[in-house]
This record gives structure tokens, C-alpha cells and sequence, in this order.
């Protein structure tokens, strides 16, 4: 209990108010490149484990040079177990990685004997991972629905549907649109954000009432997250 009480034991002393801003800065930086990364991915795969692991590796990086705090015996010793965990398991999940990461680098600094610092570290980075679960960060929603419907009347009069949509969708994207030769009737492929989720029962209704539309059918549509 004196060994905790008197802090870490190490080269130099830990000046805990320099650990608190260096994790919490940490923090902020990660949220900033992880949401910049949300609103700029653009690939098939969007993977919301990888946006939380952008988080949470700064704070994983920031403890880990903490613990080491220069200590060339200590930066050995922790790469030789990295290299140890990695040869024996293939992680498919980086947020799976991120755990691991935590425990060796908890576990390093309980080994060093940088008691405190391994204390803060473990509970800042718990809050962190729960808060992250709690407010379900990095998940991106564009669009509630996907409509599908058979247009019957000429392709000139089809800002008929899109007025219909825009009315109740506060964005609209034309997913796919296939016409047929001479008078044959086109297929059409909506993804739409609703202003009131709720109320998609009442935009199918309008829609099928619509002269021109055969039939139409509706897709809830995935989380584009793979978590």
C-alpha cells in the first residue's frame, strides 16, 4: 500500500497532471481523425470497430510511452510481448486488438511497478471503452429505406415521384434506374433518409396511389457499420 501511495517508481516521477492531459488530448485527437475518417470514407467496407479503434489508439499509445517513460529495458520488454501475442493469435476485429493492446500495456506498468499510472490508466481507458459502447460512436446512418417501384408513365414525368419523396424524406438518392424500349415500364431504385421514420408506412401509401406506379416495395435499410 506505501508502494502505490508513494507513486510510481521509476527513473523520473510521474507528474500525474501531465498523465491526465496527455490521455484526455490523446482522446480528443483520436475523435477528431476518427470523424473526419466517418465523413470522408467513401469504400464498400465501412467498419465501425476500426472508427473506435482510431479512438482508442491514441489513448493506447500516449499510456504506453508513459509506462516506458524512456526506459529502454521497459521498450523491449513490451515489444518482445507484442511480437509474443501477435505470432500466436490473428485478430479479424482492431477493436478486439485494442483490448489486447490495453492489458499488455496495463500489465507492463503493473510489472515496472508505475502502480498509479497503471491505476488512472485503467479506469480512464474502461470509461472510455463504455462510453464509446453507450453512445455507439462511429456508426453512420444515411438512409432509413429503400423503395423499389414500377413506373408506367413516360421517364419525363417522373419528377412526379421525386416531389413525392422529397416530401417526406429529408435526402434522397436514385439508387438504380432501369428503363425499358418503347413503352415498356422502368424500374426504379430509391434510398431515402426520412423526416419522420415513423411515418413510412403513410409514404408507401402515397407512393402506390401515385398514377404511374404498378407496384412498390420497400427495404429497411442496413447500418452501413458491419457492426
Amino acid at each position: 500500500m506505501n508502494a502505490f501511495l508513494q507513486g510510481d517508481h521509476a527513473a523520473a516521477p510521474t507528474s500525474y497532471q501531465a498523465l491526465i492531459i496527455a490521455l484526455v488530448l490523446a482522446y480528443l485527437c483520436g475523435q477528431l481523425i476518427a470523424w473526419v475518417y466517418v465523413f470522408t470514407h467513401s469504400g464498400v467496407s465501412y467498419s465501425r470497430s476500426f472508427v473506435v479503434s482510431l479512438i482508442v489508439l491514441p489513448v493506447l499509445v500516449a499510456l504506453v510511452l508513459i509506462v516506458m517513460s524512456n526506459n529502454i529495458i521497459t521498450a523491449f520488454g513490451l515489444i518482445a510481448v507484442f511480437a509474443v501475442v501477435r505470432f500466436r493469435n490473428a485478430l479479424r476485429d482492431t477493436l478486439d486488438t485494442c483490448f489486447v493492446l490495453a492489458v499488455i500495456i496495463l500489465g507492463t506498468g503493473c510489472g515496472t511497478q508505475k502502480f498509479s499510472s497503471s491505476v488512472i490508466g485503467a479506469i480512464a481507458l474502461s470509461g472510455l471503452f463504455i462510453f464509446l459502447w453507450m453512445t455507439a460512436s462511429g456508426t453512420r446512418h444515411r438512409f432509413d429505406l429503400i423503395l423499389n417501384l414500377r413506373w408506367t408513365r413516360p421517364a419525363s414525368e417522373l419528377p412526379a415521384v421525386g416531389q413525392l419523396l422529397q416530401r417526406h424524406s429529408l435526402r434522397v438518392h436514385v439508387a438504380n434506374q432501369h428503363f425499358g424500349k418503347g413503352n415498356e415500364a422502368a424500374n426504379l431504385s430509391y434510398r431515402v433518409l426520412l423526416r419522420d421514420p415513423s411515418r413510412a408506412a403513410e409514404l408507401l401509401t402515397e407512393l402506390a396511389e401515385l398514377p404511374g406506379v404498378d407496384r412498390v416495395s420497400s427495404v429497411q435499410a442496413a447500418d452501413e457499420s458491419e457492426i
